[in-house]
């Protein structure tokens, strides 16, 4: 039995050929029908709009799927949360920065405040050329270039934080060195314990040879015999 004819053709090899570029062309529009469901979801919020371009890239091969892709939102959903979340971040610091509230009654105050609106609690001190408020950590007002009486000089500080870090690896070196001091006078007591017996011993056996020679040194007494003449 002779293979079935595609298109007309009776020539095997040319039969062959179309069928396998059949094959490649129903795979490829398989293809772009997941691609589009699957971007779509990336994209697209709602599911109806999803289902709907899916089934617009599988009911029209090729065409549906190229029209997908001219009238698909740019971004994905993941990056507008992202941006969303982002502009939300950037407008609460601008919102802690512009709107401070007071550390006693809590209520909105402005920069420039010196005192509190609602509980007159003092905020800042002024300036005592021109009289704008200053900051805590200001040594001298930026407005009028005074300085800020009682305000710690940035050379003063840097200098006493220089102090601090030199003295630091002295206060070690010193304990480094007592320390051995204190090792060398703690093994003294130790040393002259462990000697103690040997001069004991050494006086004992100086004490035991002494008292031969203090016998040996005893006057004798000679007795003499009266002459019987």
């Amino acid at each position: 039995m002779g293979a079935l004819a595609v298109f007309g053709i009776s020539n095997d090899a040319l039969n062959l050929a179309v069928k396998l570029l059949l094959l490649v062309l129903i795979a490829i529009w398989l293809a772009l029908v997941f691609w589009t469901y699957a971007d779509a979801q990336r994209r697209v919020e709602d599911p109806m709009l999803v289902a709907c371009a899916a089934a617009a890239s599988f009911f029209f091969p090729f065409v549906g799927a190229i029209v997908y892709t001219i009238i698909r939102p740019p971004e994905y959903l993941d990056d507008v949360r992202e941006r969303e979340l982002e502009i939300a971040a950037a407008e609460a610091r601008l919102s802690q920065v512009e709107q401070l509230s007071c550390p006693s009654c809590g209520s909105e105050i402005e920069k420039t405040f010196l005192r509190c609106p609602s509980c007159a609690a003092k905020l800042k001190e002024p300036c005592t050329s021109c009289g704008r408020p200053l900051d805590p950590r200001w040594a001298l007002c930026p407005y009028c270039e005074a300085e800020v009486p009682g305000a710690v000089q940035p050379s003063a500080e840097r200098a006493r934080r220089r102090g601090g870090r030199r003295a630091a690896p002295a206060a070690r070196t010193a304990a480094a060195e007592r320390a051995p001091a204190s090792a060398r006078q703690a093994s003294r007591p130790a040393r002259s314990a462990r000697s103690a017996p040997a001069q004991a011993r050494q006086s004992g056996s100086d004490g035991g040879s002494s008292e031969p020679a203090s016998t040996s040194e005893q006057p004798t007494v000679r007795r003499t015999r009266p002459d019987t003449a």
